[in-house]
């Protein structure tokens, strides 16, 4: 990623936050009973890769509104980073996108086998809720109903639905918004909004960094599309070029890489806006979101 001035590249302003969610996950992900061979494969695809966007989300959200370090958000955090691992496992599989590169490594599928491939998506999604409920804490429902709206049939498994053209949709721009609010944009506005709900944010401002993280979901979509055309497996870890070969639907194609990238900035200029009422408190959420358009130089 190229730097402008002084701003941290995404992996730097990530990193402090990516580091607290490895060590939460490395604790919480696997519970006593587990088999050797679950345990191993559960392990590989959730520990030792990946920008952590979503658990930095939480912390960065938690934080904006005045709370730091609670074991509620690291909870939360943990939880959301569990079902997003779940989601690429079944997303590279055969049946799915047939991928066979992930975070720079052989899929699951690849490396344990498509049933154990399945199984593990299993085990992270049920463990993630399991981590939620066992906080014992009075926002536990309220966290649990955010993740599973977003995680669910109206949400991620929507977009994935829509993705693979499994359901009717729009023609044009409107399809591929149906597509980005669900499979991505759906789990940042969770992330978001359990980290404001764990710092016992009021409801505006809940709503407020629900939209912001929505907004930037939608313009990391529309830059990952570009990274997709554009992009070196090396510098993406995964397979370019996948959702071309696939004929799927993506803001690069409608619209142009110009468009495209155009769109994703006006994006960004409205995650902003949404930060407002926050002031300074909001300055690390500010700087993320002007981090996604450098991924595609």
């Amino acid at each position: 990623m190229t730097r402008q001035g002084n701003s941290p590249t995404l992996g730097e302003l990530l990193e402090p936050f990516a580091h607290r969610c490895e060590q939460d996950l490395g604790r919480w992900l696997i519970e006593p009973g587990v088999p050797g061979t679950l345990a191993e494969a559960m392990r590989y695809c959730t520990l030792g890769g990946g920008k952590r966007l979503r658990p930095a989300l939480v912390h960065m959200a938690a934080e904006a509104c005045g709370r730091t370090g609670s074991n509620l958000t690291a909870r939360a955090a943990a939880a959301i980073e569990m079902v997003h691992c779940c989601s690429l496992v079944h997303d590279d599989l055969p049946a799915m996108d047939d991928d066979t590169l992930r975070r720079g490594r052989p899929t699951a599928h690849v490396k344990f086998g498509q049933a154990m491939a399945i199984l593990v998506g299993d085990a992270l999604l049920t463990r993630a809720f399991g981590l939620l409920a066992k906080a014992d804490d009075r926002r536990s429902g309220r966290l649990t109903c955010e993740l599973a709206r977003a995680a669910g049939a109206a949400g991620m498994v929507a977009g994935q639905v829509a993705d693979m053209d499994l359901c009717q949709l729009p023609e044009g721009l409107e399809g591929i918004r149906f597509i980005h609010l669900r499979k991505t944009a759906a789990m940042l506005r969770a992330a978001a909004r359990m980290g404001a709900i764990c710092a016992d944010a009021d409801d505006k401002t809940v709503d407020a960094l629900g939209d912001y993280a929505e907004a930037i979901g939608l313009a990391f979509q529309l830059f990952d599309d570009l990274l997709d055309v554009t992009g070196a497996a090396e510098t993406i870890g995964k397979t370019p070029g996948k959702d071309a070969g696939a004929d799927k639907r993506t803001a690069a194609a409608q619209l142009s890489l110009d468009g495209a990238r155009k769109l994703g900035n006006e994006l960004t200029d409205r995650a902003i806006a949404s930060l407002e009422s926050l002031g300074e408190k909001a300055d690390t959420l500010i700087c993320l979101t002007r981090l996604p358009a450098l991924r595609t130089h």
